[in-house]
């Protein structure tokens, strides 16, 4: 339901890839339409668990949401953190089994929009213009997405660990287009997204800092050698 906190959300879903190009007034009436529900969760609290029915498409609001997956042996596997303004839950929601893939954990305070997936797709005869750029955006969105996942599947088949480090920094110096940039993912989430031990990431980084690749303090990382980084791929 749409409460006092509707313009703070509106505000935020301004800026989100699946309201882009959406006008304000636009978007307050989509928002009607749509009628989401909005839910707070305390740090470490489960949003959903993975094989929950499928609730909706997930938009974090505020804090952090972390995405995770179990194995058979109850191995966990971070896929993801996600700050104000991710989404999580679009590449399922219109698949035959709508159930939840992974667990999903509020990383902190947070609060979650959720939009039904049936209301998106069913046309409004008072927005028709916006309500197909909403379509046309998750579209983009869930191709995106699935563009993530592949990259994620690289990482995996990187064979030694300094590997999938110097991936990742690489890539992170990449997206900020900074040497020195902040990791969304501590250390134990930094393992499990790799699926190696905790202690052998931590042993990891202090050789790279140790041979000059890299410097850390906490969760902020400097690139000192970009082309012995890229090497060790």
């Amino acid at each position: 339901m749409i409460t006092q906190i509707e313009s703070n959300v509106i505000s935020i879903l301004e800026s989100t890839p699946m309201f882009k190009n959406i006008e304000h007034h636009e978007l307050q009436k989509m928002l009607h339409c749509l009628n989401p529900r909005i839910l707070k969760y305390s740090k470490s609290e489960t949003i959903v668990n993975s094989h929950d029915p499928f609730q909706g498409i997930g938009i974090v609001i505020e804090g952090e949401v972390l995405i995770a997956k179990e194995s058979m042996a109850g191995d966990r596997t971070v896929m993801t953190v996600l700050k104000k303004g991710d989404m999580f839950g679009e590449m399922v929601s219109f698949s035959e089994k709508k159930v939840w893939p992974a667990t999903v954990s509020a990383q902190a305070d947070c609060t979650v929009i959720f939009v039904s997936p049936e209301k998106v797709i069913s046309m409004c005869n008072k927005m028709c213009d916006s309500h197909r750029q909403l379509i046309e955006n998750l579209l983009k969105i869930m191709s995106k997405k699935a563009l993530m996942l592949n990259r994620k599947v690289e990482y995996l088949s990187i064979r030694s660990l300094r590997g999938k480090l110097c991936a990742y920094f690489l890539e992170q110096h990449k997206i900020t287009e900074k040497n020195i940039f902040t990791l969304t993912m501590n250390r134990d989430e930094l393992a499990d997204f790799f699926n190696v031990a905790r202690p052998s990431v931590s042993r990891e980084l202090s050789k790279m800092k140790e041979e000059g690749l890299i410097d850390f303090h906490k969760s902020s990382f400097k690139i000192l050698d970009y082309e012995k980084m890229k090497a060790s791929l």
